[in-house]
């Protein structure tokens, strides 16, 4: 583990010691993956009328069908799986796209087996692997992701592969305007929040600065309930530390309760991602969340989401989490990039 060597947050050559990967880069070029166009071979035609669409995925590769719940309009029922199995009502009416960015996960590629065994349409999003070679074999579309440092670094990619095969299936009821203005936007977004930003004017290396090894529970409404989870990914990944997150106004049923009595000992981060484009209660809730907890729950940090849609402030605040967990990391001298336990983990599981 990291937490060895100290590196300021405004020493570029330092971190880029540290980030031997350049994660940093890959972060602030999240704009291009946006306008990269992933073609499918072959081309996905529906065989039958599509009722339903499940997407199946883990970790890294789950994050692109997240957003769709934020944007864009889909025109059927979109339901997200990560895990072993898919939904009994599966069936030739459903549309199952099966992504995942080694192509090699466990849990995916058994869930391929069901969604062939229902006789679902089948579409395949990975980089390579078993998936793609299945895939290929079989003449699904697929998709074939651009490599990246990680599956969490890939989201760009993989919502162009996904909007592509909704599209091509008629399901995508918006436009890649949106998106390509959205680019442009962050391009801006990530020259305010560059290493070359001192932390004076970086609202990501102050809030880093914060974070940095806490335990933190991020707590969105449903427009940027991806994006939470995005930064609790981060947290964890990037910055080895434990994360949460949570979704009001489910939140205010039950985990209210929790910060009644949370360690004192374990000191928390407690950080609230606002946009204008909730329902205008959830601004309430968060504001009445606060004022009960203020004396047993730390102050939470307020991310007020920018943008002049709901695409952009989920996408926006997606960036700065990735900017901000990335500052954390550096903080505790970590290596942002490798995440060691997992490929250990792997390895036992098949042992």
């Amino acid at each position: 583990m990291g937490g060895t060597s100290v590196v300021e947050l405004d020493d570029v050559h330092g971190i880029k010691m540290l980030d031997t990967s350049d994660v940093l880069g890959t972060v602030q070029h999240f704009g291009d993956q946006l306008r990269h166009e992933i073609l499918c071979e072959p081309l996905f035609r529906p065989t039958d009328e599509i009722l339903n669409i499940v997407y199946v995925g883990m970790g890294g590769s789950a994050l692109a069908a997240l957003l769709i719940r934020t944007w864009p309009t889909v025109r059927v029922p979109f339901e997200v799986i990560r895990d072993y199995n898919v939904p009994p009502y599966i069936g030739a009416k459903t549309l199952v796209i099966v992504s995942s960015y080694s192509g090699n996960t466990e849990e995916t590629l058994t869930a391929l087996g069901e969604a062939e065994f229902h006789g679902a349409q089948i579409a395949v999003i990975a980089s390579g692997g078993k998936l793609a070679e299945l895939a290929r074999e079989r003449g699904y579309s697929l998709a074939i992701l651009p490599k990246v440092i990680q599956p969490r670094f890939v989201v760009g990619y993989n919502l162009r592969a996904l909007l592509g095969i909704l599209q091509s299936a008629g399901l995508f009821m918006d436009d890649f305007g949106d998106l390509s203005r959205a680019a442009d936007f962050l391009d801006e977004v990530a020259k305010e929040l560059a290493p070359t930003e001192p932390t004076s004017r970086n609202p990501a290396k102050q809030l880093a600065e914060k974070c940095v090894r806490k335990s933190v529970v991020i707590y969105a409404g449903r427009v940027l309930a991806p994006a939470a989870y995005k930064w609790k990914i981060g947290f964890n990944e990037n910055a080895k530390q434990i994360a949460w997150c949570g979704q009001l106004p489910e939140a205010n049923h039950n985990e209210i309760v929790g910060w009644l009595r949370h360690p004192e000992h374990n000191p928390y981060v407690v950080i609230d991602l606002h946009s204008s484009f909730e329902h205008p209660r959830i601004r309430t809730r968060f504001r009445v969340s606060e004022e009960l907890l203020s004396e047993t729950r730390p102050t939470s940090f307020l991310v007020e989401a920018q943008g002049i849609n709901p695409l952009e402030h989920v996408l926006w605040t997606s960036l700065v989490g990735d900017f901000v967990t990335t500052y954390t990391a550096i903080l505790s001298g970590e290596n942002p990039a490798p995440i060691d336990i997992i490929e250990d983990f792997k390895k036992a599981m098949n042992a």
